[in-house]
């Protein structure tokens, strides 16, 4: 989060968003985050900085936005003090014993020494549920489930048009090896949230014993490895949730947009910050997809709809194919929305399985087994990946409304599709 403006009252957006999140994590704040600085935020960013012991301005400068920091990541780090034990420290911060223990797997309980530093894990998970998304708040969610998790893996597979990290996460020791991807389009990014906290519950079910979707994930853990990119379009992301409002990259999303007075900007940008639709640029009938989308009026850079130059010529398009042709995986679940609806295969190619496991998908989540529709028939990446691996792949659309769906279908999306993934891995 490098740059950010300070923040005072009167500001609106999504990093106010953020620093309301943060109070009301650290207990300064109640409610629920609006991203307007009234006056409410105003005291509260006080408070925190008198116990912060830094200059109490009520206003949200690069020094507070450091301490905040902890309360997006989920943890902090501690320098053991003499007569510190996991309990004293569970206490102080009010989580449990076994979370720091998971945390710190190289570190003796019974023998902290004063001067180490430990990772403190906060008691409440890292993925939240009820702020917009932006690539920054990806970035940090990301590094809070590795310093709470580390068996959890984390790699940079690409970079975007702006240079923002597209990031994978990996859990899981098995043979047989399944993707999520998510926010391919930028406007339906409530799915990155869920396969986030879908990766945050596989890995605490992973230490508890617990299960998630109704699969146990012991039962997963040696059998599967589960690979999940949950922001594939950063840039789009942060147009469409206001993270990036001004500059000369939103300018020219700006000016892309004006020839489409039809799509509302931003909240109807589903493309990469150039006006690449990634879900049509992949090599699999791309020239079709051409056809299609350029008869429809898409023929240049748009909000949607525009197929790219070339095929892969989105840089977020190819780190998606190089991540895939590295790790072949056995299945892919690309997360979209809306409609509820789970689309199988591409053309008439039918991957061994693959009508089974989109079966057990739609029981378990209620959501129905259809054709893709012929107008976005080609080009996306599931469709690539049948075409090149003849494997199960799968796009999901989740939720029902208008893009981007509010944040209150999150928890029936969450409850349908964790069970539908779960479903899916208990196949392969």
């Amino acid at each position: 989060m490098e740059n950010i403006e300070t923040l005072a009252r009167g500001s609106r957006g999504h990093y106010v968003e953020l620093v309301q999140l943060a109070l009301i994590r650290s207990g300064y704040l109640s409610g629920s985050p609006d991203g307007i600085f009234g006056g409410a935020t105003a005291d509260a960013v006080t408070h925190f900085q008198r116990a912060n012991g830094i200059p109490a301005t009520g206003e949200v400068d690069e020094q507070t936005w450091r301490r905040l920091m902890p309360y997006l990541a989920g943890y902090s780090v501690r320098t053991v003090r003499p007569g510190d034990t996991y309990w004293k420290l569970a206490h102080e911060f009010y989580t449990d014993p076994s979370a720091i223990a998971a945390a710190n797997p190289g570190v003796d309980p019974n023998d902290l020494r004063p001067g180490m530093q430990i990772i403190i894990p906060f008691g409440f998970p890292v993925v939240p549920e009820n702020v917009s998304w932006s690539s920054d708040l990806c970035e940090i969610v990301v590094a809070g489930l590795i310093a709470r998790y580390p068996f959890m893996r984390s790699e940079i597979i690409g970079n975007s048009v702006i240079g923002s990290n597209i990031y994978a996460l990996s859990l899981g020791e098995g043979p047989r090896r399944a993707m999520l991807n998510a926010s391919h389009h930028a406007n339906e990014w409530i799915t990155t949230p869920f396969v986030l906290k879908y990766a945050e519950q596989y890995a605490k079910a992973r230490l508890d014993g617990g299960s998630v979707g109704g699969v146990a994930v012991g039962d997963l853990w040696n059998r599967v490895t589960l690979d999940i990119v949950p922001m594939v379009n950063p840039d789009g992301v942060d147009l469409v949730s206001g993270a990036l409002d001004s500059g000369v990259w939103y300018d020219g999303a700006r000016r892309i947009s004006n020839a489409f007075k039809q799509i509302p900007f931003p909240s109807g940008w589903k493309a990469n910050i150039l006006g690449t639709d990634l879900n049509l640029n992949y090599p699999a009938g791309w020239e079709q997809a051409k056809r299609i989308k350029y008869a429809m009026g898409y023929n240049r850079p748009a909000p949607r709809d525009f197929v790219g130059a070339a095929p892969l010529a989105a840089p977020e398009a190819f780190a998606m194919t190089q991540y895939t042709e590295k790790n072949s995986f056995d299945l892919t679940i690309s997360f979209h929305t809306q409609g509820e609806v789970i689309y199988w295969k591409y053309l008439d190619i039918v991957p061994t399985g693959s009508l089974e496991i989109a079966q057990a998908m739609s029981q378990a989540s209620g959501y129905t087994v259809e054709d893709t529709p012929a107008e976005s028939g080609y080009a996306g990446y599931k469709d690539w990946f049948i075409l090149t691996y003849n494997r199960p792949g799968y796009t999901v659309e989740a939720g029902r409304g208008t893009s981007p769906l509010p944040l209150t279908q999150f928890p029936e999306i969450w409850q349908r599709c964790a069970a539908l993934v779960s479903a899916a891995l208990a196949k392969i």
